[in-house]
């Protein structure tokens, strides 16, 4: 049975439009902290990746390996903290944009408010639910009559995907390494992920940008004009 979409968004609360300007500046401060961490976590995986080779060829530096590692297990600590505090700033534009979408057009979003947040948790569906709202969003604040291209989310979402993917791979890989080799090996697959992340973070800071500013826009345009 096909939900009626006017009877799911009537059952919601009532949406309101709010300037996503203040928490779209946040989130983007959020994702460049972001990049800087990974691009000091690039750093630490060469530096990782150069000692386990050296350990690999069977040549021995008094402190260097136990250095390498500090640096590599600091910058995954930083890592994780930019990436957490940043994702708490991102989820709350996120979902104030699709608020502000439903203003805009109540019938056009394929899924519910709440997805906003949820979609980003729950496995497998958090594979391709938000790129789906973020593309209901997209359309839903594009000028009136003038629906804007989707190539920017579409992607964004492909780094991102690749990012936390291959992010995972690596890091089970290095949890099972045992050998120097299979430890070069894992965190030259951390050095891939963490360089196709600061593409990924990148790509988001343009969508935030983009998005903010069409939204803002719009609401400065008042409500659609009336057909002739």
């Amino acid at each position: 049975m096909i939900e009626n979409p006017h009877a799911r968004i009537d059952a919601a609360p009532a949406a309101w439009l709010r300037s996503p300007v203040g928490l779209g500046w946040a989130a983007v401060a959020g994702l460049g902290v972001v990049i800087a961490t990974d691009v000091f976590a690039v750093w630490a995986d060469i530096v990782m990746r150069d000692v386990t080779g050296d350990l690999a060829a069977g040549a021995l530096f008094d402190g260097r390996a136990e250095r390498a590692d500090r640096l590599y297990s600091l910058a995954g600590t930083v890592q994780t903290v930019a990436l957490l505090t940043t994702a708490v700033v991102f989820l709350c534009w996120f979902h104030r944009v699709r608020v502000n979408a439903e203003v805009f057009s109540p019938y056009g979003h394929t899924k519910k408010r709440g997805w906003a947040i949820g979609g980003w948790f729950v496995p497998i569906v958090n594979l391709w639910y938000p790129r789906r709202i973020t593309l209901d969003i997209w359309e839903a604040s594009s000028p009136w009559g003038a629906p804007r291209p989707h190539g920017l989310v579409s992607t964004w979402w492909t780094f991102w995907i690749i990012s936390l993917l291959s992010g995972r791979s690596a890091a089970t890989a290095y949890r099972r390494a045992e050998s120097a080799e299979e430890i070069q090996d894992a965190v030259g697959q951390m050095l891939f992920s963490d360089a196709v992340d600061i593409v990924a973070a990148a790509l988001a800071i343009a969508v935030v940008l983009r998005l903010t500013r069409m939204q803002h826009e719009k609401a400065l345009r008042g409500p659609a004009p009336l057909p002739a």
